[in-house]
C-alpha cells in the first residue's frame, strides 16, 4: 500500500464515520467521533508497526500492565490539555516501561 494514496483507504474510513486526526509523512490516524477508537495507518515496513503490535499484544496478555496503562490514561484525561500532543507525551514514560517489560518477556 502506498500510504500517500489517501484516497485508496481514507475515503472508505471517512465514509464509515471515522475522522482524520493525523496526516503526517508515513503515518495517518483516524478516530471515531466519540474518540473511543483510534486507527493508526503506517507503511508496512515502518518499525513503528512492530512497536504498536508489541505494546498491544503485551497489554492483552498482562493484566497488571493493562491496568497500569488504564490508570495512567484515566489520570491524564482528568487534566485539561491545550495540546493533545502534550497528553501523548505525558504517557511516554509509562509506555516505554511497559514495552521494555514486553521485550524482556519475549527474550
Amino acid at each position: 500500500m502506498d500510504i500517500t494514496a489517501d484516497e485508496d483507504y481514507l475515503d472508505p474510513l471517512v465514509e464509515a464515520g471515522y475522522e482524520v486526526r493525523v496526516r503526517e509523512p508515513g503515518h495517518r490516524m483516524v478516530r471515531t467521533p466519540a474518540r473511543d477508537v483510534h486507527v493508526h495507518i503506517l507503511d508496512r515496513d515502518d518499525p513503528a508497526v512492530y512497536e504498536y503490535l508489541l505494546f498491544r499484544d503485551h497489554l492483552r496478555l498482562d493484566a497488571d500492565d493493562c491496568a497500569l496503562y488504564e490508570r495512567t490514561k484515566q489520570a491524564l484525561l482528568a487534566e485539561d490539555w491545550d495540546d493533545m500532543n502534550a497528553y501523548a507525551d505525558a504517557k511516554t514514560e509509562v509506555i516505554t516501561a511497559i514495552k521494555e517489560r514486553a521485550r524482556a518477556k519475549r527474550s
